[in-house]
Formats: C-alpha cells, structure tokens, sequence
C-alpha cells in the first residue's frame, strides 16, 4: 500500500509550479525587506501596498491552475499584471528611497525571471489548448 509520503506530486497542481515557489520567495524576501525598514506611516502603507500586489501574483497562479487551461491563462495574465505592479512598486520604493539600489535591483531581476516564467507557461499551456482544439480562435492573448 502507498503511504502518503511515498506521492512524488502534491494534491494542489500549482505546489508543483516552479513559478509558484519563485513567488513565495519573492513575498518571503519582502517581508524582510518591510520588516527592516522604518515603521512611518507612509512607508508601512507602501510595504502593504507592495506586499498585497507580490500576493497578488501567487494567489492568481494557484487560483488559476484549478480551472481549465484557458481561464488558467487568465489567471497567468493576471499574475503578470501583479508582476508589473511590482515593478512599478520598486521604481517608487527606490525613488523614496524606501528600497536600496541592491534591493532594487535584486527585486527588478526576481521579477524579470518570474514575467519569464509565467510567459513560457502561457504559451505552452496556449500551444497545448490550440493542439487539442484547432479549430479555436486566437483570443488567448
């Protein structure tokens, strides 16, 4: 009999993403960043903000990958959205001089690698509903 441990996937799809885990380090990495910043009002409200839009990205990967491939799709897009935010995030974080040059940096690279990634997904999961269906029109863009 197969014990529970012995299963090499988990029971939720999107536990198995590599894009999944590379966002949970992208919160983890900036609630340690919040955490070593000053507790002013204005700069607690930015982390919350930034914070919310890096949730943002995992959340709709995890919602995404329980529906089929093209409302996964959405959700994808979804998450790259939550990713530009971040980016924009950073730009103003560094402007206000809330976030260092090497934590920019650190955050526009983390976020490059995850637009990547959640774009390669896409497209396979595009290819994948497109071979199923030839007959669909194109509007997974």
């Amino acid at each position: 009999m197969e014990h529970e441990q012995d299963k090499s996937t988990t029971f939720f799809r999107f536990e198995d993403l590599r894009i999944y885990h590379k966002s949970l380090d992208y919160i983890n990495w900036l609630y340690s960043l919040a955490a070593s910043v000053q507790d002013e009002p204005l700069v607690k409200s930015f982390f919350d903000r930034f914070l919310a839009s890096a949730h943002s990205i995992t959340l709709n990967i995890a919602e995404g990958s329980s529906r089929n491939k093209s409302q996964f799709v959405y959700y994808l897009k979804m998450a790259k959205s939550s990713v530009r935010e971040c980016v924009v995030l950073s730009a103003i974080g560094q402007t206000r001089i809330f976030i260092n040059e090497a934590d920019f940096e650190y955050s526009k690279n983390q976020l490059m690698e995850m637009t990547k990634m959640i774009g390669a997904l896409i497209g396979s999961l595009q290819r994948s509903v497109k071979a199923s269906d030839p007959d669909m029109d194109d509007d997974l863009d």
